[in-house]
Parts: C-alpha cells; sequence; structure tokens
C-alpha cells in the first residue's frame, strides 16, 4: 500500500483521502468503502501507466465506480470544478430523480402531519381526564409516543426494512408504551420525571434499528446513527429559531384584532408543531446532508476548546477557593448535560474524523477535554456517595449515580483508548468502535430508571 501510495503522489493521496472521508459519511457506503478505495486506487494506477495524469486518472477513476453516480454528483458538487462536474454528469434521468425527491419530500411530509395529528388524538378522542395534572402527565409520558413510532416509519420506508423487521419494531413502541402508561406514576412525582427523561433514551435503539434497516449490528450503521443524532439536533434547533418568531407574530396578529391567542399557541402551535418539526428535521438531514456535514465538524472544532477552557476554569477555581461543589436536584442535571455535552463532542468528532490520519493537536485537546471531564465526574460521584450515606437513597440520587458511573466507563475507557492512538500504540478505529458498542448500555440503563425506578421507590 506504502508503495501505491507514493507512486499516485501526495496530491492524488491528499484527493482520495477526501474521497475517502467523504464515503465512509454516507449512510449506505460506509460500509464498502476500503473495497471502493482499493478499487479506486487500481484504477487511478492503471490510467496513469496509460498516459493519463494523476488528477486526471483520479478523476476518470471515480466516475468509473459506476454504483456511486449520486454520491459522486454530491461530491462534485462540493469539492471540484467545473472538470470534475462534466466528468460525473448524471447517468440517472433528471425526471426519475426528481420524482424520488418528491416522492420523499411527500412522505417525510405526510408523517410530520401525522405526528402533529397524534398528540391532539387523545383529546379528539374525549380523553380528557377531570384533574389538569393528570392530563398534563399523561402528554408528557407519552410525548415520545407521539412522535418516534412516525420517525421509525420514515427511516422503516426510506431503508425499505422488512414487514418481520418494521414488526419487531412496532412491537417494541407497543410494549413500551403499554409498560409505561400501566405504571401507577404520580404526577409530579420524581420517578415520574426520570420516566419522562430516560423513556426516548431507552427508545433511541428501536429508532437506530429502524435507521439501519434492521442491521444495527453493524458498526458503521451504528457510527452513522450517531452522525444522524447530531445532525437531527442542530436541524431541530434551527427550525425551532424560526418556530419562536413565527409564533410571536401569530400570536400579535391574533391580538391586533382582539382575540387572545395563548391558547392557540400553547394547546396547537407549540405541542403540534414540535412533533411534526422532529420529521421534517430527520428529512432534511437526509436531503441534505453534506450542509450539516461541513457544519457539524466546525461547530466540534469551535466548542471543544471553550468547553474545554471552562471545565479547566471550573476545576482551577474549585482549586484555588477550596469549596465543595453542592449535590442538589439542579446542579446534578447540570453536571449530568455538561457530561453528556463532552460525550456529544466526542462522539461527534470520531465520527468526523480520517480514521488513517495520524494524530495531530486536536486529538491531544480532545483528550485534555476528557480528562478534564473525568475529573469532574469523579468529583460529582464523591459528593453523590456523601450526600447518599449522609440523607439516605432517593430515586433522584441513585439515577444520577448510576448515569455517573456509565458515563465513568465510557470517558475513562475512551481517554484510555486516545491516550494509546497518540502514543502510535492503537488505531484510531479502536475509539470509534467503542463509541459504537457502548451506545445500548445508555439505552438499556435508560429503561431500568424507567420500568425499574417506580417500584423500587414506592413512585415517588
Amino acid at each position: 500500500m506504502e508503495e501505491a501510495e507514493s507512486a499516485l503522489g501526495r496530491d492524488v493521496e491528499e484527493r482520495i483521502a477526501t474521497w475517502r472521508t467523504y464515503l465512509r459519511r454516507r449512510r449506505t457506503m460506509a460500509a464498502d468503502s476500503d473495497e471502493l478505495e482499493d478499487h479506486l486506487r487500481s484504477q487511478v494506477a492503471a490510467l496513469v501507466e496509460a498516459g493519463l495524469s494523476s488528477d486526471e486518472a483520479f478523476l476518470v477513476a471515480v466516475r468509473r465506480l459506476g454504483e456511486l453516480d449520486a454520491l459522486t454528483q454530491e461530491f462534485a458538487r462540493e469539492h471540484s470544478e467545473r472538470l470534475w462536474k462534466q466528468l460525473v454528469a448524471p447517468t440517472v434521468p433528471e425526471v426519475e430523480r426528481s420524482r424520488r425527491r418528491r416522492q420523499e419530500s411527500l412522505t417525510a411530509l405526510g408523517l410530520a402531519v401525522a405526528a402533529a395529528v397524534a398528540v391532539k388524538v387523545p383529546a379528539l378522542l374525549g380523553f380528557e381526564p377531570a384533574v389538569q395534572e393528570e392530563m398534563e402527565a399523561f402528554y408528557v409520558l407519552n410525548a415520545s409516543f407521539f412522535v418516534l413510532p412516525f420517525l421509525a416509519g420514515y427511516f422503516a420506508w426510506k431503508r425499505g426494512m422488512s414487514r418481520a423487521r418494521c414488526a419487531w419494531a412496532a412491537a417494541a413502541f407497543v410494549a413500551a408504551a403499554a409498560t409505561v402508561n400501566a405504571l401507577p406514576l404520580r404526577p409530579a412525582s420524581m420517578t415520574m420525571v426520570l420516566a419522562v427523561i430516560h423513556l426516548p433514551i431507552a427508545l433511541l435503539v428501536v429508532i437506530g434499528f429502524a435507521y439501519s434497516g434492521g442491521n444495527w449490528k453493524d458498526h458503521d450503521q451504528r457510527m452513522n446513527f450517531i452522525r444522524f443524532s447530531g445532525e437531527l439536533v442542530i436541524y431541530f434547533v434551527l427550525i425551532a429559531l424560526g418556530g419562536g418568531p413565527l409564533t410571536a407574530i401569530t400570536m400579535f396578529l391574533f391580538m391586533a384584532v382582539g382575540l387572545e391567542a395563548e391558547w392557540l399557541a400553547q394547546e396547537w402551535i407549540l405541542p403540534c408543531g414540535a412533533a411534526g418539526a422532529i420529521i421534517v428535521a430527520a428529512w432534511l438531514v437526509e436531503a441534505k446532508q453534506s450542509v450539516v456535514e461541513n457544519m457539524a465538524p466546525v461547530l466540534t472544532r469551535v466548542f471543544t476548546p471553550l468547553l474545554t477552557a471552562v471545565l479547566l476554569a471550573f476545576l482551577g477555581t474549585m482549586i484555588w477557593t477550596g469549596n465543595p461543589i453542592s449535590i442538589d436536584r439542579e446542579v446534578l442535571i447540570g453536571f449530568d448535560l455538561m457530561l453528556a455535552l463532552v460525550l456529544g463532542l466526542l462522539l461527534y468528532s470520531v465520527s468526523a474524523r480520517d480514521p488513517r490520519a495520524a494524530p495531530n493537536a486536536f486529538d491531544a485537546l480532545q483528550l485534555t477535554l476528557l480528562v478534564c471531564a473525568l475529573v469532574v465526574n469523579a468529583i460529582a460521584l464523591t459528593a453523590i456517595a456523601a450526600r447518599i450515606s449522609e440523607f439516605g437513597f432517593s430515586a433522584n440520587k441513585v439515577a444520577a449515580l448510576g448515569e455517573n458511573l456509565v458515563l465513568l466507563v465510557n470517558l475513562s475507557w475512551s481517554a484510555w483508548l486516545y491516550t494509546r492512538f497518540l502514543r502510535g500504540e492503537g488505531p484510531f478505529d479502536a475509539l470509534a468502535r467503542w463509541q459504537t458498542a457502548y451506545l445500548p448500555v445508555y439505552s438499556a440503563w435508560a429503561a431500568i430508571v424507567v420500568v425499574a425506578f417506580p417500584p423500587l421507590f414506592g413512585f415517588v
């Protein structure tokens, strides 16, 4: 391989590296990237021997990868000049491609409308508990079931998932809905709050199963799902930022004619709009992958050093002042969110990085962030354990203890694998595979919190 690389030249190697990174990010082609790269290299070498320049040989070789016509068109729009775009002229008729895009957009729009309508179905069917608190608890607890089945349905349709696998996914949603609604959870109780927070995390495995077309055991598919999850958050936030002013304008217009529109926003626009926006965001991720794939690595590069600086400043301040952290509910939630953000930055950095590239300064920065997060996690665990020993067990403290232990295991082993990679003792791919293999642990712990915690702690 090294002889082949030297023969092709540095410029072509850089082009191949860019092409390989782009290919690995694509949902359907990542699993075959190594085989396709070998084929690409052999084609380039043969064309160079035939008399073409290395750049010409690279362009023609990629064009000859017939399986990648659609992909090379996307790549051309992002990375090449006019010559490249001419070489990858579309082979699929424009009418057919337009029909496919229109079909997918209509399907996504239909599912988004269905999710929005599903939010109001209980009320339309006359389900309105006499106690307002009970009605709010019902909707909050079942929010996941108003949206996630439609999201899974979108992926099942797009991936062409078999009926048997669709049945398994549907059965998982039905079983989860029956279980959580059978529990005598008290509105506003801590076990109720924990169930609401952890239920969508537990159901992520079902969404990932549908996203991968049923091939959830495949490492590349799990990594693609990680990328999708981060991209979905980005698009949903962007939609929410646009939806907020739109809601305010709607209320203003109704108020201008003397009508109170607050009920419209609270009961229809916000809940139905949020449900439909998740499906629309998923469709945008699938349809506009290149936009977010350019954006997400930039966001990772920006927020990783910022968060590292914040954690270093926090640890330095705590050492300087000698003040311990206080462990109450808000602080626990804040620490968990911070650690989740660290994990998210790590996951996105891993998913966007070429595993064959050599270690660089940003990798050292990532390891620094991991070490800081581990120190903060250890401090939080110590404080939680002290709190439990002093005041006894509660659902909130035990849930926080378990979540921090789950994160501790992941961050510790990630830091070890990253250290080995920086020292040249292990491949970067080991870190990526560890992250995808650990995903079910989060869903498993979340399921325990949802199902086991309420009876263990007396539904309080």
